[in-house]
């Protein structure tokens, strides 16, 4: 199902992301008293009354300055309004008519797109009919008096702009494998996106900190060629390059940063992208711990593999060198790719679905017994100094997302960081659980409340 596209189209600052996040009912977009905060576009799915639609937020509109990002923010609006049913040209009511504003109206009726003209801080409704009046010179219909902050007159705007867009058959909810790709300022993660969706969908620049919010694409992928139907659904989420806490600035970089984090909660998998010339640095390190402590299944992304001199070895010595540097994710798959010539990258969302598949996986407890018994009959759990040996019970998974096993012993504390790491690689080994964290909860418990645990575990699994 492709739903119908809203684009918001303005100067900057005029209240662009206030807007959407309204019409979305979220508060993703990234809202500052800065210009130029939003750069890339951004896709929101948003409703009203019987009709579904996607609102995309796009940047700041400038047309007498071709400094910095300014004429790529253009490419991404006119990218954005090719698709669109219907455009919102929101201005700003406190500050009136502008020749930006005039600007942006001679440009919009160049592009073959009906526009609404939505009138942006209009907190009073008494005093916002006065202040959209105004707006009648740009000859483009009705303006709505709206306030993004507070809500009113969406409504009014809201009701004219179903009339735009077509009816569509709403379809159940494909199951989607939530992808982020984080990693520090500069690696390549918007360009990896770009060729990941086949599309200039971020904006690329040699400028780090391009990208400021995070940047959702949903890409559908068929298994066979045929049958697109049985493919797969992947959500990707490019995130702002995260730098050391001491170089962030309270500001769009920051607000950047956190909901970089929060993409990372709210994946299934994570694509840590590395710059292959500059090797795995300390921030790579703490970006691949937090993915673990998140719980998240991942994937070691070695981009810019194009830059890098070869010969027949230089692969195994790479390989090796991120992986002593990143030995608490060893669990992850790593592939080296460029993102700028394409070259592997589409074997990535090979790793994705297998990563996918093994952080939702659930294995059975007696499969979880047959390896602790196997495990135990090779290496017996140590003996305390009081000469107390440490007793495995059973053990059963608990959750997944990530896999979650909680072990009953005679005492907790007898197991240390050695033998539990031993556990956890005969796991490893036995099942698999390739390209996810796997969690061990170590639980004590009474002898014989364990024996009848125990009983009605097997009296279960028969």
């Amino acid at each position: 199902m492709t739903l119908p596209i809203v684009a918001v189209i303005g100067r900057p600052n005029v209240g662009k992301s206030t807007l959407v996040n309204r019409l979305a009912g979220v508060n993703d977009a990234i809202v500052h008293d800065e210009p130029g905060v939003t750069r890339d576009r951004t896709y929101r799915s948003a409703f009203w009354q019987d009709r579904e639609y996607v609102v995309v937020d796009t940047g700041g509109l400038v047309f007498d300055d071709d400094t910095e990002f300014l004429p790529l923010i253009r490419e991404q609006a006119m990218a954005v309004l090719q698709e669109a049913s219907v455009a919102i040209l929101v201005v700003d009511g406190q500050m009136g008519l502008t020749a930006g504003d005039e600007a942006l109206t001679h440009w919009l009726r160049q592009q073959s797109v009906p526009v609404l003209l939505a009138v942006n801080k209009c907190e009073s409704p008494q005093q916002g009919l006065i202040l959209a009046a105004q707006f009648w010179e740009l000859g483009l219909g009705e303006p709505f008096p709206v306030s993004g902050i507070h809500g009113g007159g969406t409504g009014e705007l809201l009701d004219q702009l179903i009339t735009y867009l077509p009816t569509v058959d709403v379809l159940p909810d494909t199951p989607e494998i939530r992808v982020a790709i984080v990693g520090r300022p500069n690696v390549g993660k918007s360009s990896l996106l770009n060729t990941l969706t086949g599309e200039n969908r971020s904006i690329v620049s040699p400028i780090s900190g391009t990208t400021r919010d995070t940047i959702d694409m949903v890409v559908e992928r068929a298994s066979d060629p045929e049958n697109a139907l049985e493919g797969k659904t992947y959500r990707l989420i490019d995130t702002a390059g995260i730098r050391k806490k001491k170089n962030v600035d309270y500001g769009p970089e920051f607000f950047g940063i956190n909901r970089a984090f929060k993409a990372i909660r709210r994946s299934d998998v994570v694509l840590l992208v590395i710059d292959a010339i500059d090797g795995v640095t300390e921030q790579d390190q703490k970006l691949a711990g937090r993915i673990a402590d998140e719980g998240r299944a991942a994937i070691i992304v070695v981009n810019k593999w194009d830059a890098v001199e070869k010969d027949s070895y230089t692969i195994y010595e790479h390989e090796k060198l991120v992986k002593n540097r990143l030995n608490f994710v060893d669990w992850a798959e790593m592939i080296f790719v460029s993102a700028l010539t394409g070259k592997r990258v589409e074997k990535i969302l090979d790793l994705v679905d297998t990563a996918a598949e093994q952080h939702q996986r659930r294995v059975s407890t007696a499969v979880i017994n047959e390896v602790l018994q196997e495990a135990v009959s090779w290496h017996t759990p140590p003996t305390n100094r009081q000469g107390r040996q440490g007793k495995i019970y059973y053990g059963t998974q608990v959750k997944s997302q990530p896999p979650t096993m909680a072990l009953f012993v005679n005492d907790p504390k007898r197991f240390g960081e050695n033998y539990r790491r031993y556990i956890e690689r005969q796991f490893r080994q036995q099942l698999g659980f390739t390209g996810t964290p796997i969690r061990l909860l170590w639980r004590g418990k009474k002898p014989r409340e364990a024996e009848m645990n125990s009983n009605v575990n097997r009296a279960t699994r028969v």
